[in-house]
């Protein structure tokens, strides 16, 4: 699969060319030409944030349909623990688990017990690696490829523990193949995600050869299918939730480095907020901090694009749902072993550089420079780049040209009309002496 494949995508047929998205877009993957906006997969990191920008609807997100389920013998949902923070007077998580079964599901699992297990794993790791802190998450996929193709110097920073989703999977297969006998590639394990990040995280993982998940349906589509089922199920509940307060923290900002049980950690929210913090550490402005936890949506999970609940009640439901919950139902005895762990190192992906050397790119960069002296500087957005900069850029990279600047277009016409007009003054005054001379004779 591509390396910088990704899952949001344009519908080229409600997009009216405006420039919300450029303008949005935290990466500055987006530009505007011919009227239709275009998304540069390697600049992209699916934070969604031009789907939640756009008024036209024309960026989406792409996941699974749930006729998915038929193509596997036996379907596990992995729900996140955002889920449960869309349902208004939820009082107990096994009515959602119940009515996953009863859409169609032969099991479920919680990631939020999978992630108790990273919690605990993580713990372990940041007390081992003192010379790596401080540490940063990779729970939010966005944030990992954030740093992937512009932070180069944090990527040695990054938690190499696996997501609780994929070892959500991995677990869950392993015991429904106890269970029923079948091999694992007739066992769908399909994730019901709050994001565009996490379905681009399932089908081309960073940090891992590959995904134990099969399949990622929207939190938004899943939502109307299940509240009748919720209601079927709502008097007796089976028993299946397997998650504690720190594995339902999960859903939400500070949820992670809670389950740490540590006081010198950060958590920030925000895409924006994401890369100031990671600006800060590359300018070593944090000392003795442990542990950063980075979410790309406002409020964590419960922030995504995908759901369908405003994240701070989201946020404040799950609060409710955990109030008297056990601190952690899950432990390191079960046997998770190197599954857990990164299989495959990150590579910093210079994509944002303008030449393959060093002194090309410094070529490039004064050449850049030297086109922003052009320009007005007012970052308008009328040449379907976000800024003058990112114009010049445009340039130099051999996509755009001077006269996609309006005002440099202008002043091009401007002097192509009076050039115009001094010929056509010099011409008439070439007639009239031609006249002339033809009157005398």
């Amino acid at each position: 699969m591509d390396k910088f494949f990704n899952s949001v995508r344009l519908n080229s047929d409600l997009c009216k060319g405006c420039i919300n998205c450029i303008k949005r877009c935290p990466t500055e993957a987006i530009r505007v030409r011919n009227g239709k906006a275009v998304i540069t997969k390697e600049f992209c990191i699916d934070c969604g944030e031009c789907i939640r920008i756009c008024p036209h609807h024309a960026k989406v997100a792409i996941y699974d349909q749930l006729d998915l389920l038929k193509k596997y013998e036996y379907t596990i949902a992995l729900p996140a623990p955002s889920l449960y923070g869309q349902f208004h007077n939820l009082e107990d998580i096994n009515i959602v688990l119940c009515a996953l079964k009863r859409m169609g599901f032969d099991d479920v699992y919680e990631v939020g017990g999978a992630a108790e297990v990273v919690s605990e794993l993580s713990r372990d790791y940041i007390k081992k690696h003192r010379e790596k802190w401080p540490i940063i998450s990779t729970a939010c996929p966005s944030v990992v490829r954030l740093i992937r193709v512009r932070f180069p110097n944090l990527i040695e920073h990054l938690l190499p523990i696996r997501a609780p989703v994929d070892i959500a999977a991995v677990l869950a297969k392993r015991k429904a193949m106890k269970e029923t006998g079948l091999p694992k590639d007739r066992i769908g394990a399909i994730f019901i995600s709050p994001c565009p990040a996490k379905v681009t995280a399932a089908k081309n993982p960073l940090g891992n050869q590959r995904s134990e998940i099969d399949g990622t349906f929207a939190m938004k589509e899943i939502y109307p299918v299940l509240l009748p089922y919720m209601k079927e199920v709502c008097k007796q509940p089976e028993e299946l939730a397997i998650s504690g307060k720190i594995g339902i923290s999960w859903g939400s900002t500070g949820g992670e480095a809670g389950g740490l049980l540590i006081d010198n950690y950060l958590a920030a929210d925000g895409i924006e907020n994401v890369i100031n913090v990671l600006e800060d550490i590359e300018d070593q402005k944090f000392e003795h901090l442990e542990f950063i936890e980075l979410n790309a949506c406002n409020g964590g999970c419960v922030g995504g694009v995908l759901t369908v609940e405003n994240p701070y009640l989201a946020k404040v439901k799950l609060k409710r749902l955990r109030k008297y919950l056990p601190v952690a139902c899950n432990h390191l005895e079960q046997p998770v072993g190197k599954e857990a762990l990164w299989d495959k190192p990150i590579e910093f992906e210079p994509v944002f550089e303008l030449g393959e050397s060093i002194e090309e790119s410094i070529a490039k960069i004064a050449k850049v420079e030297e086109l922003i002296e052009k320009f007005p500087g007012l970052d308008c957005g009328c040449c379907g780049a976000p800024t003058c900069k990112a114009l010049a850029e445009d340039i130099v990279r051999g996509v755009a040209k001077e006269t996609d600047c309006i005002h440099v277009l202008r002043q091009y016409i401007h002097k192509l009309s009076n050039d115009l007009s001094m010929l056509d003054l010099n011409q008439g005054g070439l007639k009239n002496e031609n006249r002339k001379g033809t009157d005398s004779e």
